[in-house]
């Protein structure tokens, strides 16, 4: 199996690094925070401009057909800039998913258009105030609503630029769109949360390093003393480790079998944990200012935390993993086994 990424992946990682790494900076999150916004219509203006929001819709939704590998190499870059704009969710989960229902809905006609999505496994929903439409999962059917149509009650979150409400909501004043595939939305939603996860793993390290190199005690980089190496190596071996197993999983969601579930679960939880575990040493690193709003690692702590909550508790995704362990085949001539091949 060709794992190599093309020149055309290469081509969008490349131009969302360069578009978010120039519009999404520590000065763009102080500037929000002080204004006390979640969202930058500018920043996602671009985003919709570079053709981001259409990567999953497919043709025929007048979308690019692209794949969750794709949007998966997107969502790292979102990750490493902590991005507010709900991105992965919209354009990964809610677009995809509404094309499925419904192809020629009015919603997808305006790429700008932000779809949350309030599936039955998240207690509260992401980004609503900003959302052109919310699909609620209820008895496996999926149901759209304008904001306008429901009642939001903010909740409280970790994350100051992942906004989350409960909805109140009547089944009879919104649209039934019908059965839909819930289990390929919460792959999504959580292959790209575990995607977010790389980059926001790698941002941490990074800020540290940096950091490293420039403070100096007893008349020497801190980054030279052995235990700060050890900290900042252990981290990066993390995400390294995490690296293929994400990118593997975004190769295989399309089969949605045991297999590509678990692969998935695991995608989960070994990248945010990976994303802690940076972001927790890169405080470290930075000593008791590391706990400060002045040192902007804590957001990237805090958007790890939120994630790994989101869409299935570790608990759950180990569940699924346990499934594929004790009902398939195990060995190395099963690694990329399949369900309907190997049962």
């Amino acid at each position: 199996m060709d794992f190599t990424l093309n020149d055309e992946q290469l081509m969008f990682a490349e131009t969302a690094r360069t578009l978010l790494g120039d519009t999404c900076t520590p000065d763009h999150w102080h500037k929000m925070m002080e204004q006390g916004a979640g969202f930058d219509a500018a920043r996602w203006a671009q985003i919709v401009e570079n053709g981001f929001t259409l990567l999953l819709l497919p043709e025929a939704a007048g979308g690019m057909g692209l794949t969750e590998l794709d949007l998966a190499l997107i969502a790292i870059e979102a990750g490493y800039v902590a991005l507010p704009e709900p991105l992965a969710e919209s354009a990964g989960v809610g677009a995809p998913l509404l094309a499925s229902l419904a192809p020629d809905h009015p919603v997808l006609a305006d790429p700008a258009a932000i779809i949350a999505v309030a599936p039955a496994i998240n207690p509260v929903v992401a980004n609503a105030d900003v959302a052109a439409a919310i699909l609620i999962e209820k008895d496996g059917r999926a149901y759209l609503v304008t904001p306008d149509q429901v009642t939001l009650t903010p909740a409280e979150t970790i994350d100051p630029f992942r906004r989350l409400f409960r909805i109140e909501w009547d089944a009879s004043k919104a649209e039934d769109l019908g059965p839909a595939d819930w289990t390929l939305a919460l792959d999504r939603a959580s292959l790209f949360a575990a995607a977010q996860g790389l980059g926001l793993a790698q941002r941490a390290v990074d800020l540290a390093v940096a950091y490293a190199k420039d403070r100096m005690q007893f008349g020497k980089p801190i980054g030279s003393y052995q235990a700060v190496k050890h900290h900042l190596a252990s981290a990066q071996t993390a995400i390294e480790f995490a690296r293929p197993v994400v990118l593997a999983a975004a190769a295989e969601i399309g089969h949605a079998d045991v297999h590509s579930r678990a692969r998935v679960s695991e995608a989960k939880i070994v990248a945010l944990e990976a994303a802690e575990k940076a972001a927790r040493a890169s405080i470290q690193v930075h000593g008791a200012m590391g706990y400060s709003w002045e040192v902007d690692v804590h957001l990237f702590l805090k958007r790890a935390l939120a994630l790994k909550a989101a869409w299935g508790t570790p608990a759950f995704h180990r569940s699924r993993i346990a499934t594929r362990i004790f009902t398939q085949p195990l060995g190395a001539d099963q690694t990329f086994a399949r369900e309907n091949e190997h049962a």
